[in-house]
């Protein structure tokens, strides 16, 4: 018996999505518990839309989100697909390695701990 991968996600009116996939959330979560447990991060959110799926985190659920982690597929081939996106708008790291984007979120831990 073979494993056929499911088609692209879809919305509610049929339109695909980008979503992130399971090992992709993995990563993210990961880094997301490690931040709650030194205090920084308290809630998060995801988006799947048509050409953008977005991972926000936020310092409290009523706020801008702090970062956002973003998967744009089609920037695959160009600038890579994943990036964090500061509190004002500005990328602070782009790549096509899902952990090596997030280390730069990581070394904002490695503060809060000291």
């Amino acid at each position: 018996m073979s494993y056929q991968s499911p088609g692209p996600m879809t919305g509610v009116h049929g339109t695909p999505q980008v979503a992130f996939h399971r090992t992709e959330l993995s990563v993210i979560l990961s880094l997301y518990g490690r931040m709650v447990a030194a205090g920084e991060w308290r809630d998060y959110g995801i988006s799947c839309l048509r050409d953008i799926a977005v991972f926000s985190v936020f310092r409290r659920a009523a706020e801008h989100p702090l970062y956002r982690i973003e998967k744009r597929p089609h920037l695959r081939g160009k600038q890579g697909q994943y990036a964090v996106v500061g509190m004002d708008g500005q990328i602070l790291k782009r790549g096509a390695d899902l952990r090596q984007v997030l280390r730069i979120l990581e070394r904002k831990l490695i503060r809060a701990v000291e």
